[in-house]
């Protein structure tokens, strides 16, 4: 089964039950041959075999709490979960407290009788794009393994996870592409909402004013659904059929956005708009001149350095030793803000917001690749030069869509056997809801192609 859906239809059918779901995602997280071992950093599977039997008890009595009750799911390392630490991919945090409560978004999952099989591996702090964690493992991307691929970040489990069914799907969160980059990275769908739809509450921070909680999974329709069940919205049908034919698709020029692809992103992208423009889809060339200003707005450091450093500078004062050295100097950048600073780039922020705003909202949705190259060797980061170049490569698309708050989208649109490409669909602030529409319209389009 590859669907949040196929689940859902089997357990209603009693064609098989919670607790072989669970069963089937530990046994291939526990797999020595996989790569459960660095995908997670807690795998809880006493407690998710028990949550699912008793979910196959409630079903059993006509009593299961929504039709999704049993299914496995995973959940990022930052999000609080009663009983457990909460160390974001650390290791200065491992020994913290257990949560005594879970985030809203993981106790919205709960409530529908989600299972949580475990806590996914990430980058450290969240502060980066690669995936690359030095005191968990790195997850290797499903693509050529032997070599050793990044699996893209922060979320890097969470795709992981969702790409070698380990779970139905999972939790991540994207600061500056986390959902969407590892997903485009790990061949499967990468969501990240327009922020303020889902409570970052009990999610630990790395900037507040672009963190957003978003799902990562094998279809649109999964991802849909997952986003309705973590915003607290009753969306039966959350990605209600609209055809391809007629969609506007806003494809930027003369922006660094669709520049410098590698040739097999390219090749991809391409060949993906040919299909859409085939099938009906008006492929239209816009400017957004805009986005220049974006490297001198950032300049000073931006909104994750700035807030990052708020957050961890009495940890650092006290743990620096403990933390991934090429972190420590990303989170110390904003030590040198100055309030000033920080006053100026909020009014930067909500000026090009709206200035973008009006030469974005006659599309369904911005078309772009998710990422300028396909996933590199991790051992081509090792060196602190490349590390940091190859991060703002990756993070060099996303990262748009969190300053200028919109909701966007990652597909994979590769050939079997080719590398991992994502294409990505950028939606108007709070529209969410039509985004997924369009997502799925493009999804059938390019299956068919």
């Amino acid at each position: 089964m590859q669907h949040i859906a196929d689940a859902a239809a089997a357990l209603a059918s009693g064609r098989i039950s919670a607790e072989a779901l669970v069963d089937a995602a530990l046994d291939r997280i526990a797999d020595p041959a996989g790569e459960g071992g660095s995908t997670f950093t807690a795998v809880h599977a006493k407690a998710a075999r028990a949550e699912a039997r008793a979910m196959d008890a409630l079903r059993h009595a006509g009593r299961a709490p929504s039709p999704w009750a049993g299914i496995p799911l995973t959940i990022k390392d930052l999000f609080d979960e009663h009983g457990h630490p909460t160390p974001a991919g650390s290791v200065v945090l491992k020994d913290a407290p257990a949560a005594t409560q879970d985030a809203p978004a993981v106790a919205r999952l709960r409530r529908q009788g989600f299972v949580v099989l475990g806590r996914t591996n990430m980058v450290e702090f969240a502060f980066s794009g690669l995936g690359v964690n030095p005191h968990y493992g790195t997850p290797r991307s499903p693509w050529d393994r032997a070599t050793g691929r990044l699996p893209g970040g922060s979320s890097s489990g969470a795709a992981v996870a969702a790409a070698d069914h380990m779970g139905f799907g999972g939790l991540g969160t994207d600061t500056g592409g986390s959902c969407r980059v590892p997903a485009a990275l790990c061949g499967v769908v990468g969501y990240k909402p327009t922020a303020k739809r889902v409570p970052i509450t009990g999610v630990l921070p790395l900037a507040p004013s672009l963190d957003s909680v978003g799902p990562l999974a094998r279809s649109v329709a999964c991802c849909a659904l997952l986003d309705a069940v973590i915003a607290g919205e009753e969306r039966p049908n959350p990605v209600a059929h609209r055809p391809v034919a007629g969609l506007r698709l806003g494809l930027p020029r003369r922006t660094f956005l669709t520049d410098d692809m590698d040739t097999t992103v390219s090749n991809a992208f391409q060949r993906a708009l040919s299909r859409l423009s085939a099938a009906g889809a008006r492929i239209e060339l816009f400017d957004i001149p805009e986005l220049a200003e974006l490297p001198a707005v950032n300049a000073t450091g931006g909104f994750a350095a700035s807030e990052a450093w708020a957050w961890h500078r009495g940890l650092i004062g006290a743990r620096a030793s403990g933390y991934d050295p090429r972190i420590l100097a990303r989170i110390r950048r904003g030590e040198r803000m100055s309030a000033a600073d920080y006053l100026d780039l909020v009014a930067a922020r909500a000026r090009l917001c709206a200035a973008v705003a009006k030469r974005t909202e006659a599309f369904d949705a911005v078309v772009t690749p998710t990422c300028p190259i396909v996933p590199p060797a991790i051992a081509e980061v090792e060196a602190e030069g490349e590390y940091n170049r190859i991060n703002m490569l990756l993070l060099r698309n996303t990262a748009v869509g969190n300053f200028l708050d919109r909701c966007s989208i990652s597909l994979p649109i590769h050939r079997p056997g080719e590398a991992p490409v994502g294409l990505m669909l950028t939606g108007e602030h709070m529209a969410d809801a039509a985004l997924f529409r369009t997502a799925a319209a493009v999804e059938a389009a390019l299956a068919e192609g």
